[in-house]
Formats: C-alpha cells, structure tokens, sequence
C-alpha cells in the first residue's frame, strides 16, 4: 500500500514556522507585508484570496486587499502595481489569476518588482531559478519539493518525469528537480509513448490538468507521485475534486499525495514563506537586515 504523503500537515508545519520567523522579525521591528489584488469578481479567485489573507493574518505578517473591478482598465491596475512596489509596508506582491481578457497578464506580472514576487512569475526570478541564482521561487513547486524532501533521502541519479509544461509549475518544478541532481524528463499530453516514459521514473510529478490520466500500469513499484491536478468531475448530482493520477490504481507506488489534501495546501504556505524571505532579502539589499537567532 502506498504510503500517503499528508500535504496538510506538512503546510501546517510550514506555516508554524513562518509565524516563528515573524515573531524573530517583530523583535527587530519587522512586520512583512503580502498584498494581494483581485481584478474582477470571479468566485473562485475570490475563495483563494479569503484564504489568502486569512492565513496570512494567522501566521502574523501584514495583509493588505486591494479589489478593482472587472471594468478596471489595465492601466489601472498598472497604477496599483507600481504604487504597491514604492510602499515600503508592502514585501510581496500578489496579483490573483486569472486576470480579464482585456489587461495583459504578461504585461502586469512583468510590473511587478521582482523583490516583491512572491508568486515566483517575473523574469528576473525565472531566470534566477534556471540558472540557479536564488530569486523567488513559484510556491506550487516549492511545495512540491518540500513534499518530496520527507520520503527522498539522496535526489542524486533519481530519474524524475514531470507531467505539464506550464510556465506554474512543469518547468520550475523540472528545474528544482535537475538542482537536486536527478535526471529530468519533461512530458506532457501530447508526448508520444507517454505511458512508456513515465514507467522509467522513480519520481512522478503530474501537472497536466487531466482528470485521471495516469493509470495504475504506467507506475513501477515504489516510485514516488506527487499529483499536482485538481480537477472538478461530476458525481451524481454533485461534484468532487479528483487529480491527475488515477488515485485508487496507485496501491503499489510507493508514496502518493492525495487529492485534495496533498499539493494544494503546500501552495498558500509556501506563499507565506515566500512573504517572509522576501522581507528578509528586501532588508537585506538595503543593508539593514541582520537575521536574528532562533
């Protein structure tokens, strides 16, 4: 039987330690800040962003709501970027996706300072990941790697097959991979023999946005799969959240993460932690940051 990896106790634990970390900056008269901004009333942007701030406020940082509406002119929200960047309250910069069709997402997330991005998107902080020279990471793959660090002792020679090419999540989370020495494969739907490929990997990660693409025979035994997908399916009357990977066939992998309850909680936390080592390195540019002990 699997062993299943409990991605809400590991963010629990994240989070604990982002409110220790606020509490170290506070004797230094720290408070870091996360803004997030909402372009429109969609409503399930609208549930993220509750949870957002809630959790933010939780762990102790600063939260800062700005809602524009859908009629917003990108210029606008250009004004709000910028302003948000000199605000000196403010150490990260959250623009909730998807944005309407008539601002350009490239454009806004390209304004903000990268010092800011917690989200990990600017390409200043792209760059930095895939040459390995720091920066903020994107917080689903840094979730997926923290799940990962509690059942993978050595990454070195590992083979790892990521499913899911998206600037999100398949190509930083392939990137994280290669830093820890594994060799990377990156596939997605329309990669041939794909069932083949996937059979080689020690570590799966599937991003692909695919109800149940991955069946129980493309796995060998014991590797590890992390199932980034959440998808929405009929059930009877209702609905239900399910994955990328066909949970119920996956007995003999060796560890999995659930859906829900695995990836996704991974993601706000690391966005938290994202907030506090943006404080951190803001401070620290400027010359006036000194970490304090534990």
């Amino acid at each position: 039987m699997a062993a299943l990896i409990d991605g809400a106790g590991i963010a629990a634990g994240v989070r604990q330690r982002v409110a220790d970390e606020a509490v170290r900056l506070a004797r230094q008269g720290i408070v870091p800040g996360l803004a997030v901004v909402l372009v429109g009333e969609d409503p399930a942007s609208q549930i993220y962003v509750r949870s957002k701030i809630r959790q933010t406020k939780a762990a102790g940082l600063a939260s800062f709501e700005h809602r524009l509406p859908a009629t917003a002119t990108q210029e606008e929200l250009l004004d709000l970027v910028r302003s948000l960047n000199t605000d000196d309250r403010v150490d990260g910069i959250l623009v909730q996706l998807p944005l309407p069709r008539h601002i350009d997402s490239d454009r806004v997330l390209d304004a903000i300072d990268p010092l800011k991005d917690v989200d990990g998107f600017h390409p200043v902080n792209v760059g930095r990941l895939s040459s390995g020279t720091g920066g903020l990471i994107p917080c689903t793959p840094l979730g997926c790697m923290m799940l990962l660090d509690t059942v993978v002792d050595d990454y070195r020679g590992l083979k790892a097959v990521v499913i899911g090419k998206s600037n999100i999540v398949g190509k930083p989370v392939a990137m994280l991979l290669l830093e820890r020495e594994c060799t990377v494969t990156v596939t997605h739907i329309a990669t041939r023999n794909l069932p083949d490929i996937v059979r080689t990997a020690d570590i799966l990660v599937v991003a692909a946005g695919a109800p149940g693409l991955v069946r129980g025979d493309w796995i060998r035994p014991g590797a590890i799969v992390i199932d980034v997908g959440i998808n929405r399916i009929p059930d009877g009357e209702g609905s239900r959240i399910v994955g990328d990977v066909a949970f119920d066939e996956m007995g003999h992998a060796g560890a999995i993460t659930p859906v829900p309850g695995g990836v996704g909680p991974m993601t706000i936390a690391c966005l938290l932690e994202n907030t506090v080592r943006a404080a951190e390195r803001r401070r620290a540019v400027a010359g006036d940051f000194q970490p304090v002990p534990a």
